[in-house]
């Protein structure tokens, strides 16, 4: 060694570029000299090592597999089948009797209960109930609250009202609405209307009759035969529920109608009218 060498510890270092071994460098492979890396390289005066732009290779971008796709996104709905199953409207059901309070309040009642959507009315011109006799019925005018009906009556004649079965009835209609309502004062568009005694279903024909059809919105009116007492009113109550399960669950009651109407009076011993009006 080069005595000079020995003494001075600067030139001791060995030449790096000499130490350069030529494994030092990665070999590219003849794919990543087609064009994977881009740029040149360079060496420093010091003999160190640098890329002047990154050797990063040019992976090319695959698509997602579209099974994996299906996978996350859940599965499509086919085009021909996005009209299959359209959208129906649940009936709107409207029970109708004279005075709004036992054959049209029970029939509210159970279809209430049911879980239907329902409402009610009286076509008479004012709200009668029985008497102390006869002759001197209670006359209330629509739109007087069931319960003011309930407490009137209860400081009139407890005993009576209570052995002929009014203030359980009156109860009973105060929990669903608060008070009776005329046919020819309402408002509400229905797509089915119950009555229940003949009388009613032709004050309801004729009242639609008159109000001319401006919305031409065709409406089921269907008159079930009922007597005016509690006993027949239970009863049509479950015709009623009847009734209206298989009109909700016809896809169109204007086809099924008939067929609906013969089952009806087959299971249920109720006289049956049926007519199409127009709101």
């Amino acid at each position: 060694m080069d005595p000079r060498r020995a003494r001075d510890p600067r030139l001791a270092r060995a030449d790096p570029r000499l130490l350069r071994a030529p494994s030092a460098l990665p070999t590219p492979s003849p794919q990543q000299q087609s064009g994977s890396v881009q740029g040149t390289t360079q060496w420093t005066a010091n003999g160190a090592y640098m890329a002047s732009q990154s050797m990063v290779p040019n992976v090319p971008v695959q698509q997602a597999d579209t099974a994996s796709e299906n996978a996350i996104a859940g599965p499509s709905t086919p085009a021909n089948n996005m009209g299959s199953s359209a959208y129906k409207p649940r009936p709107l059901f409207c029970v109708v009797c004279a005075s709004n309070q036992n054959r049209s309040m029970e029939g509210h009642h159970v279809l209430h209960k049911a879980g239907y959507r329902v409402i009610s009315y009286g076509t008479g011109s004012a709200v009668r109930l029985p008497g102390p006799s006869i002759d001197k019925p209670n006359i209330y005018s629509f739109g007087t609250p069931y319960n003011s009906i309930y407490e009137e009556l209860s400081a009139k004649d407890l005993r009576l009202y209570t052995a002929n079965g009014l203030l359980q009835m009156l109860d009973r209609n105060r929990r669903i609405k608060l008070a009776p309502e005329r046919w020819q004062d309402s408002k509400t568009v229905a797509d089915v209307v119950i009555t229940c005694e003949e009388r009613c279903f032709d004050a309801v024909c004729d009242d639609l009759l008159s109000r001319g059809g401006e919305f031409n919105k065709p409406v089921h009116v269907i008159n079930i035969e009922i007597k005016d007492n509690h006993e027949e009113a239970l009863i049509a109550g479950k015709a009623m529920l009847d009734l209206a399960a298989a009109i909700e669950i016809s896809q169109d009651i204007d086809e099924d109608i008939d067929r609906i109407l013969q089952v009806q009076q087959e299971r249920h011993p109720h006289s049956l009218l049926h007519a199409i009006a127009f709101y």
